[in-house]
């Protein structure tokens, strides 16, 4: 009877663990989708951008420049365009 018992947590815990997976491999698929969305909107804005003549290139070097100069780390793109 003891190895029954055992028999069926043992494929309860395999049941559980493969549920996981599954449910995480879904969550990531959908995390995917909104990161290519982010992505895209990213580069549509960054498109807008040049064509209004901003050197994002420039920019950024010189907003590394500048905090190199202040010993500061290097700044996201969020930082950047603030």
């Amino acid at each position: 009877m003891a190895k029954k018992n055992n028999e069926n947590s043992e494929e309860e815990r395999i049941g559980f663990h493969k549920g996981a997976l599954a449910t995480l491999a879904k969550e990531r698929e959908e995390m995917q989708k909104i990161l290519n969305v982010v992505e895209q909107l990213m580069q549509m804005h960054i498109k807008e951008l040049k064509d209004l003549g901003v050197d994002l290139e420039k920019a950024a070097k010189e907003a590394v420049k500048k905090s190199k100069g202040k010993g500061k780390s290097k700044k996201s793109m969020d930082e950047l365009l603030k």
